[in-house]
């Protein structure tokens, strides 16, 4: 089994930068094994990935036009995953899901994930 949490959500202004984070715990977990996301529900939306990342292939998924303003990234000593977001815009608001999938491959679909945290809330104010 494997635990995911999310952190670092909150209200901030249009135009800040904000990281979140997703602290992963299992006992077996290895992120080599792992391809892990970041999904959003914006408000009256369905959930939609925004990134993606698989540590064992080196590479990464951005899901929008906003791929210039986002950084997926691991980090396996702390077996943290983080999302790095620049230049928030209010459409940036919702609730954001780290999510794993037991396989190294991309893409990430909603139907593939084996795990979801429970989600920490973005707020960008204009």
């Amino acid at each position: 089994q494997v635990q995911l949490v999310e952190s670092g959500g909150g209200l901030v202004q249009a135009g800040s930068s904000l990281t979140l984070s997703c602290s992963v715990s299992g006992r077996t977990f290895n992120f080599n094994g792992y391809t892990m996301g970041w999904f959003r529900q914006a408000p009256g939306k369905e959930r939609e990935l925004v990134a993606a990342i698989s540590p064992a292939l080196g590479t990464t998924y951005y899901a929008n036009s906003r791929q210039n303003h986002y950084n997926i990234s691991t980090d396996h000593a702390k077996t943290a995953l983080y999302l790095r977001m620049d230049s928030l815009k209010p459409d940036d608001t919702g609730i954001y899901y780290c999510a794993a999938r037991k396989s190294d491959t991309l893409p990430l679909t909603e139907d593939l994930i084996d795990y979801w945290g429970q989600g920490t809330q973005v707020t960008v104010s204009s």
